[in-house]
């Protein structure tokens, strides 16, 4: 039985990219575009009725910041992978977007091989950066792995015991959801197993990202 397809949903104000990525990916046989948006309200409206395992967004659309909407879509779903498709190489828009929660950030002059690849990667939970934007990430300060505003808040309530019930009703969300924000900080982080966890929310408990 041949493995399940990543099912994929493509963010871009251009109707051109949109069609341009599409007949790209069309031709990869374990992706599957199941949605697509031009904006921030058609994008949260279909990734709530079509679940995509990964959103390829752009981050400059007309009247939309990416960087926000991607973190309003990991906030609805952690398990959703975001990875940012854009124009822009700068360093400060890569760390704001790794921030937002985004599992990676690749350029839009990208090879479509390397594209495609960016999406497995972060569909199987790692952290694709474009080798320019990686190199300038790598020379800024602070170039260990940047934790999500709402991983942040979450750190810092394990840091003072609570678990994840308590964390889930102080922050108005589901249990599943608290512990899919733990998941990932563990991989960002590179930390082994929950024990490990706590130590360092312990240890770095109000210290900030």
């Amino acid at each position: 039985m041949s493995p399940a397809r990543i099912r994929l949903m493509i963010v871009d104000d251009h109707a051109v990219v949109r069609d341009g990525l599409k007949a790209v990916f069309s031709l990869v046989d374990d992706l599957e575009v199941v949605a697509e948006a031009g904006n921030g309200a058609e994008a949260l409206e279909r990734a709530r009725s079509h679940h995509p395992d990964v959103v390829l967004m752009d981050i400059g659309m007309k009247g939309e910041n990416g960087i926000e909407l991607a973190a309003r879509l990991i906030d609805e779903n952690p398990e959703r992978a975001v990875l940012m498709l854009t124009m822009h190489d700068g360093v400060e828009h890569a760390q704001r977007a790794l921030k937002a929660g985004a599992r990676g950030y690749v350029l839009k002059d990208s090879r479509s091989a390397e594209i495609v690849g960016a999406i497995r990667t972060v569909h199987g939970g790692g952290t694709y950066l474009s080798p320019s934007v990686a190199q300038a990430l790598f020379r800024a300060p602070q170039a260990r792995p940047m934790l999500s505003d709402r991983e942040q808040q979450i750190l810092s309530f394990l840091g003072q015991g609570h678990p994840s019930k308590v964390i889930a009703s102080a922050l108005d969300l589901s249990v599943r959801t608290v512990e899919s924000h733990r998941q990932s900080i563990r991989r960002k982080l590179n930390l082994a197993g929950q024990a490990e966890l706590i130590k360092y929310a312990v240890e770095h408990a109000g210290r900030g990202g």
